[in-house]
């Protein structure tokens, strides 16, 4: 249930920006400011979230961050001006941010003899609530008005802190487990910056996506100065989704049988290959192949939630090692589709914008190959 709320903020908004910016009053330039708040937010929440957990524990961080993904979706649907929709938004897409940097460690507690299932299974919630709200949003909107399906969505942040605020009620001062969760001093006997294991994962991570989220924002637009229509571009963004679907379910199985991934994050990058040269020289030839593979490729993003947890020892480990990849890798993309946009307004074409997503690879292999050797945080921080 956490994790089906992780991305449903910011999917459910696209479809509605036109309509939200009528009713509110904003234009094309707020639009393009929601599109950078996802990755911006989920930045600061690595920090956060990691100041947040040796003070709360792993289970009261998880309440608080369900519980501010569904006051902000909720408030933001109420509000009737742009502050105040983007004050809201940021309140609940910080909460989705910590969620992300709690529930690696969570399932290293809980599931530490089962990483690899569980992980394929909350992977597999977050593409879910990441395809869903984009499918529903307009046909709830003509029902029922843009507030309602905006703001019912926040239903699910409440409902997802049910189950943590149950656990935390129900517990006794004598079981183990409380004792391991409970806020203290931190075991720690490092930190995250100091280790490659950690900048590698980060740069697995930021690489990811940077890549993803430049190919969200500007799909659309290659395919339709291709000759698409909006309607069959818009599909394509829907495919493109769904497909993350499959690499949710296999990628966390397979890094766990591997001793050392690297050879997957490789298939990855030549996969992304023949889909750049694919929109690049021939975009409507079999523009499904080429999109099926645009989906495939970002394999590497379950690699790296699985890793965070196959690379450290301990919850508190992971924690540390969750907070960082994802506060430096979301900082780095959110630099993606502005620098893609600027590319592509500076050269006419799309050749080079793709060049530059080429540059990602590289960076992005670089960094693997630091990450996925068999080694652990606690050994290199």
């Amino acid at each position: 249930m956490s994790a089906l709320t992780l991305r449903v903020a910011v999917t459910v908004f696209s479809p509605l920006a036109e309509r939200i910016g009528a009713d509110v009053g904003f234009g094309v330039a707020v639009v393009g400011v929601f599109g950078m708040l996802p990755a911006a937010a989920f930045s600061l929440a690595g920090p956060l979230a990691s100041a947040s957990i040796p003070r709360l524990g792993l289970e009261r961080t998880a309440l608080v961050a369900m519980l501010m993904a569904g006051v902000g979706m909720v408030l933001r649907a109420l509000m009737s001006g742009t502050a105040g929709l983007l004050s809201f938004s940021v309140v609940a897409l910080l909460g989705m941010g910590m969620g992300n940097v709690v529930l690696p460690p969570l399932v290293k507690r809980y599931f530490s003899d089962r990483v690899a299932l569980t992980s394929s299974f909350y992977i597999m919630m977050v593409q879910l609530g990441t395809v869903l709200p984009a499918f529903v949003a307009i046909p709830v909107a003509e029902a029922h008005g843009w507030r309602a399906s905006l703001g019912v969505w926040g239903l699910l942040g409440f409902a997802a802190a049910v189950p943590w605020f149950l656990t935390l009620r129900n517990r006794r001062d004598g079981d183990p487990a409380v004792r391991a969760s409970a806020p203290g001093p931190s075991v720690r006997t490092g930190r995250a910056w100091r280790s490659p294991v950690a900048w590698g994962l980060a740069g697995m991570f930021g690489m990811t996506s940077l890549i993803t989220y430049s190919i969200f924002t500007w799909l659309p637009q290659i395919m339709r100065d291709a000759g698409a229509s909006a309607g069959f571009a818009g599909a394509m963004v829907g495919l493109f989704a769904s497909v993350g679907l499959i690499p949710a379910l296999a990628a966390p199985t397979v890094v766990a049988r591997l001793r050392n991934p690297f050879t997957v994050v490789v298939a990855c990058a030549v996969v992304f290959c023949v889909a750049f040269a694919g929109l690049i020289a021939a975009p409507m030839a079999a523009p499904i192949v080429w999109v099926v593979l645009l989906g495939i490729g970002p394999s590497t993003f379950p690699m790296v939630l699985t890793l965070i947890n196959l690379r450290t020892r301990t919850p508190d480990g992971s924690a540390a090692l969750s907070g960082f990849t994802q506060g430096v890798g979301y900082a780095v993309s959110c630099a993606g589709p502005l620098l893609f946009g600027i590319l592509r307004t500076q050269t006419g074409g799309w050749l080079v914008p793709f060049a530059g997503l080429g540059v990602a690879l590289v960076v992005l292999l670089v960094s693997a190959w630091q990450a996925c050797k068999p080694r652990m945080l606690e050994d290199t921080w």
